[in-house]
C-alpha cells in the first residue's frame, strides 16, 4: 500500500513536470507596453462602415491588458471593429517570425489560447494568410468573454473559414491574426491580457 502511495505521488509529480514543461514551451506573448507596437486598432470604416470604438492598454494589479471598445453597427455594410497584428512589406512581428519558425522536434502548433474578459458578448478570432488576400476570406472561431479573468483554447483545427473554400489553416501561412467585435450591432467591451499558441 505504501509502495502504491509512493508510485501515485511520483507519477502526479512526473505529470505536473511534464506538463509545465510543455507549458514553458508554448509560444506566450503578453499584451504590455513593450509590445502594443505590434497591435493596431482596425474598424469597418477602413471601407466606409461607421462602427466606433477604440483600444486602450490598461492595468489590473500587475497586468497589463488591451482593452477594444466601442459601437459596432452593420451600417453602410460595416459591422466590425478589432484588434490587429499583422504582417507587412517593411514589418514582421516577433509573433510572427515565431510561429512561422515553431515547428520543434516535428511538433506542430495546435492551437491558440487567449486570457479575457469582457461583457458576455461573442467574439471572434479572426486569422489570415498569404492565400486570403480578400477581406471577406478568412478562417475563424468564436468565443464569450464573461466578467472574471479567463482562458479561452481554440485549436486551430475547429477554425472555419468564411468562404465556401475548404482548405485546412496552416499555421505556417499566417500573415494576420485579430481579435474581432463583429457582425452585429452591439456595444464592444472585450480585454486580452495574453495571446499564446500551444503545441
Amino acid at each position: 500500500m505504501v509502495n502504491t502511495a509512493k508510485q501515485f505521488i511520483a507519477f502526479i509529480l512526473l505529470s505536473f513536470i511534464a506538463t509545465v514543461s510543455l507549458a514553458q514551451n508554448d509560444l506566450v506573448f503578453p499584451i504590455q507596453e513593450g509590445a502594443v507596437s505590434d497591435w493596431k486598432y482596425v474598424s469597418d470604416r477602413v471601407m466606409g462602415g461607421v462602427s466606433e470604438g477604440n483600444v486602450y492598454l490598461e492595468k489590473d494589479g500587475d497586468t497589463s491588458f488591451a482593452r477594444l471598445t466601442g459601437d459596432v453597427s452593420t451600417r453602410n455594410n460595416g459591422g466590425f471593429i478589432q484588434l490587429r497584428s499583422a504582417v507587412s512589406l517593411f514589418k514582421k512581428p516577433k509573433m510572427f517570425q515565431l510561429i512561422h519558425d515553431a515547428n520543434k522536434g516535428g511538433q506542430e502548433l495546435q492551437g491558440v489560447r487567449l486570457n479575457v474578459r469582457g461583457n458576455g458578448e461573442t467574439y471572434h478570432v479572426m486569422i489570415r494568410t498569404y492565400f486570403t488576400w480578400r477581406p471577406s476570406d478568412y478562417y475563424y472561431h468564436t468565443f464569450k468573454a464573461g466578467p472574471d479573468w479567463s482562458q479561452v483554447e481554440m485549436p486551430f483545427s475547429a477554425f472555419k473559414r468564411s468562404t465556401s473554400k475548404t482548405s485546412k489553416l496552416d499555421i505556417n501561412d499566417i500573415r494576420d491574426f485579430g481579435i474581432v467585435a463583429y457582425g452585429r450591432d452591439f456595444k464592444s467591451d472585450v480585454s486580452v491580457s495574453e495571446v499564446s499558441f500551444y503545441f
